[in-house]
């Protein structure tokens, strides 16, 4: 079994004012943790994992297929693997939460 408390690991801020932590990887997922500040926002991107997470605090505006999606804190979600999707914290609270990876994103653009 493999433990990887959030203290122990570093944060990068992979844009202004989105931070994100590699948790665990596994052979067929990896989890990431992540802050993201009022304001903020997560450029269009896509990549074959699919996707799942859990908003904890806060609330994130999702934008897929040119539709704006609101997941709030206590919500999860699910991102098919190659689906260009974008992200953004409208509001006044930092968002924080989990996202999980299948197949597993142990070494993600954003830490090269």
């Amino acid at each position: 079994m493999d433990i990887v408390p959030d203290a122990d690991v570093e944060a990068v801020e992979a844009v202004d004012g989105v931070f994100l932590t590699q948790g665990a990887v596994g052979e067929d997922a990896s989890v990431q943790h992540f802050v993201i500040e009022p304001g903020a926002s997560v450029p269009e991107h896509d990549h074959p994992h699919e996707q799942v997470g859990a908003i904890i605090e806060g609330a994130l505006t999702f934008l897929v297929d040119g539709e704006e999606l609101v997941v709030e804190a206590g919500d999860t979600y699910a991102i098919p693997g190659g689906e260009p999707h974008a992200a953004r914290n409208d509001g006044d609270e930092t968002v924080v939460g989990y996202d999980i990876f299948s197949p597993p994103r142990a070494n993600p653009d954003w830490k090269e």
